[in-house]
């Protein structure tokens, strides 16, 4: 039986490390070091072994020894902390790490209480491997994300952060997970519904009180500095909710944002409303109604975008004469004229936003102050407020509420060139005009641009060609793989002389239809190759070689 990789063996640590509320490093030293008990799905466990309630049926597979190996480790770490074990004791904080005495605890074994029926038994190990195993694990993790060497500022920024949640806290779906799971894990739990039955606010009828769960996390997190110990669980508890209330990609990586930050910044990170500001400006063709006040909401949100000193300046930028309205004082016709001229060119510069927005301080900030005047509202503070507001209503809308976020719109499609080339491509058009088949397609959204006129031509023949088998076969035909660089078709494992190098040839497959039956009816017709797959019986390949060409792989 075939073994995990090295990655899906990460991916289960990362699971249960933060379910447990432990470092995952030692779950990827332990397999290192004890290699044992071979399991029934061919890999080799992490030292555990049935205990208390625990049969061996439960820990036989390497799923259940990463589970009950977290298991257990919570249960050693409450087990010393009861002895007398500190904070500092378990944990090098300067280094970030487990400290060599709790490693070589670990190392010596563990036969939980029979209190803890979650746990299983540790066998013991050599230290000197756990340790090593263990410190190669954490030098892995933090070169991946690039952290500081000293780690000592860590737990006062988290504490900092913690301490600015209650003024920051929108009642947003991921800031209240945030909170909830940071409370899961300093009260070693192992559900959100635990964590709600322990603050006593389960229900009959399986209903929760938002505002009272609101109040009751918020209460929790400003009382985190108070009761921090040091303990490895609650650093655990307050990085996962800097990971979530910041949506970052990893424990790692929530560590490296605080060591960037400014300690005074402040907490709300305003990419949270961009979803909001999007939807905002979508919809502003749809209400804009010509009426002053919106035609001023307009023009100076896109002074702010474009840095501009003035309104009139602004009216230049757009290409319009701004002395048009004064020179149209008291003529309503020349007046009318004037401003739906202006309409238009701001309409058409707000109607690209949406594919055109980076992000931008100074962008953000345009979008947000065409919200507040567009809006009426009477400072930057209640504006963003009131975008959190259309965040929560967002979040809960159905899909075709008024509330819901819109489906992006795609600008208008520019004119085709005269010649596709490498230099003017554009991904969202078809290859052949009024053809099914798009750059994308071909190019792997992007990924694999041809370098010379040679693959372009290419892709241009194969296209034209399978434009008339999609027709014949009167279905979609959904790209698997087109243009292939040299260096991407050898790395996944294509012939040398595949077509894909040269860029004429696609791999296809169409819904409910097999490759063979594919292939019996584009078989009379195709001038150039066509293939089947005995492994892969739904996917057929062309080709545009200059003779017909049949095979079965």
């Amino acid at each position: 039986m075939v073994g995990l990789a090295p990655d899906q063996r990460n991916y289960y640590y990362l699971i249960e490390a933060a379910r447990g509320g432990i470092h995952k490093p030692i779950l990827a030293a332990l397999y290192v070091a004890h290699q044992a008990p071979p399991l029934e799905d061919g890999e080799t466990g992490l030292g555990i072994a049935p205990a208390n309630r625990i049969p061996a049926s439960q820990v036989s597979t390497f799923p259940q020894q990463v589970q009950y190996a977290t298991n257990t480790l919570r249960s050693l770490t409450d087990s010393l902390a009861a002895s007398g074990w500190q904070g500092q004791d378990l944990w090098d904080g300067t280094a970030g790490r487990y400290s060599d005495r709790f490693l070589r605890r670990i190392a010596e074994g563990f036969s939980p209480p029979v209190t803890a029926t979650a746990a299983a038994r540790l066998e013991p190990t050599s230290a000197d491997k756990l340790i090593a195993a263990y410190l190669a694990d954490v030098s892995t993790d933090y070169r991946a994300d690039q952290l500081p060497q000293n780690l000592v500022y860590l737990d006062r920024a988290l504490l900092t952060f913690a301490g600015r949640v209650a003024a920051n806290y929108n009642r947003l779906s991921f800031q209240r997970q945030a909170l909830l799971e940071s409370a899961r894990l300093w009260r070693k739990l192992d559900s959100h519904a635990a964590v709600i039955e322990a603050f006593q606010l389960a229900s009959a009828n399986g209903t929760v009180d938002e505002a009272a769960l609101d109040r009751a996390l918020i209460t929790f997190i400003q009382q985190a500095e108070r009761y921090f110990s040091g303990y490895p669980h609650q650093r655990e508890a307050l990085l996962r909710l800097v990971q979530i209330w910041r949506q970052t990609d990893s424990r790692e990586a929530a560590i490296k944002g605080l060591a960037q930050e400014n300690p005074h910044s402040h907490e709300t990170n305003l990419e949270i409303v961009d979803p909001a500001l999007m939807a905002f400006v979508q919809r502003v063709p749809e209400f804009y109604r010509g009426l002053g006040d919106q035609r001023f909401a307009l023009t100076e949100a896109y002074r702010a975008w474009q840095g501009l000193d003035s309104r009139t300046t602004a009216i230049k930028a757009l290409g319009l004469d701004p002395n048009a309205l004064l020179n149209a004082s008291g003529n309503n016709a020349a007046l009318a004229a004037a401003a739906t001229q202006i309409d238009q060119a701001l309409l058409a510069f707000w109607r690209r936003v949406p594919t055109e927005y980076q992000g931008k301080e100074q962008e953000r900030e345009a979008l947000i102050r065409l919200v507040q005047i567009w809006r009426r509202m009477e400072g930057r503070i209640p504006t963003i407020q009131s975008l959190f507001d259309d965040l929560r209503r967002m979040e809960r809308a159905n899909r075709d509420s008024i509330e819901a976020m819109p489906p992006p719109v795609p600008p208008p499609q520019p004119a085709r060139p005269a010649r596709w080339t490498p230099s003017n491509l554009k991904l969202e058009m078809s290859i052949v005009a009024n053809g099914n088949f798009t750059w994308a397609e071909a190019t792997r959204a992007g990924t694999r641009m041809p370098k010379d006129q040679a693959t372009v031509d290419a892709i241009i023949r194969i296209a034209t060609l399978g434009q008339e088998a999609r027709d014949r076969i009167g279905r979609p035909f959904l790209i698997t793989s087109w243009y292939r660089p040299p260096a991407v078709n050898a790395r996944v494992g294509g012939a040398s002389e595949s077509r894909h190098i040269v860029g004429d040839a696609i791999d296809f497959y169409c819904n409910g239809i097999t490759g063979q039956q594919l292939y019996w009816s584009l078989d009379p017709w195709w001038p150039g190759g066509l293939g089947r797959y005995s492994q892969y019986p739904y996917l057929c390949h062309l080709d545009a070689r200059g003779y017909r060409a049949r095979w079965l792989h």
